[in-house]
């Protein structure tokens, strides 16, 4: 995958600071996307126990996204293979299509790989809201894990019914190098 080099050049990337929240706050809820202040709180937590990274994009001075990297992955394939979760990478909708998805995936895809990991792993909804991310992920390597589709976390069996939303997940791994 191709970065827009404009754009690339543009970022500027930063571990997640107290300073960042309100902006990431009233950057979500200018486009109707509530996303409050305790996210980003409880990440700042995590960060600083050491559970998670938070990168926050900004092209300058605005704000235009994040990702996330969850050293402990609920998904329980993920966990017993000591496999990192990248997780809910956020990019704003008029910085999108730009390459800064790719961008802070590939920021954290480095920097599990640095850490020693040889795997890194992302769950995709299964609804057409999550059409450009499964592309994108495709695009970037990634591959289901072969172990089918889960609703909160847990593996859907055979003629098990379930809510159609934002917890029904396919997962996807890539390998590091």
């Amino acid at each position: 995958m191709s970065i827009n080099s404009e754009i690339s050049c543009k970022l500027k990337i930063q571990k997640l600071h107290p300073n960042h929240i309100s902006q990431i706050v009233r950057a979500f809820s200018l486009i109707g996307w509530q996303k409050p202040a305790s996210i980003y709180e409880n990440y700042l937590i995590e960060q600083g126990n050491g559970c998670r990274e938070v990168w926050v994009a900004f092209n300058k001075n605005e704000f235009v996204g994040y990702v996330t990297l969850n050293w402990q992955s609920m998904y329980q394939p993920f966990r017993h293979d000591n496999i990192p979760e990248i997780m809910d990478l956020n990019v704003l909708p008029q910085f999108q299509k730009q390459g800064v998805g790719s961008y802070l995936l590939d920021y954290a895809e480095k920097y599990a790989f640095e850490t020693g990991k040889t795997d890194i792993g992302i769950g995709v909804g299964l609804l057409q809201d999550y059409g450009a991310a499964q592309r994108l992920y495709i695009r970037m390597g990634y591959l289901p894990d072969g172990l089918g589709i889960t609703y909160n976390y847990q593996q859907v069996k055979y003629n098990e019914l379930v809510t159609v939303d934002d917890d029904l997940v396919l997962w996807l791994t890539k390998k590091l190098n």
